[in-house]
């Protein structure tokens, strides 16, 4: 895993979060080689999964897609 992960600052939550959830929330950061780290915005251990970016493009393309949707 990339050094760059280890900074808290380059992690952003997203603005939909709830503001009396924000702590729940996922936080993601991109490096400059355009891997992006994924990890909850709480989580004491800084446990982070690692995606290239063909596998974060994969996923967010599903997203839009509406494949994981709970409802």
């Amino acid at each position: 895993m990339s050094a760059y992960f280890e900074n808290d600052r380059h992690f952003k939550k997203s603005s939909a979060c709830l503001p009396l959830a924000r702590v729940f929330c996922v936080a993601v950061a991109i490096s400059p080689e355009k891997e992006v780290a994924v990890r909850q915005s709480s989580d004491p251990d800084k446990v982070t999964l690692v995606f290239s970016s063909a596998e974060w493009d994969a996923f967010i393309k599903g997203v839009k897609n509406g494949e994981f949707d709970l409802s």
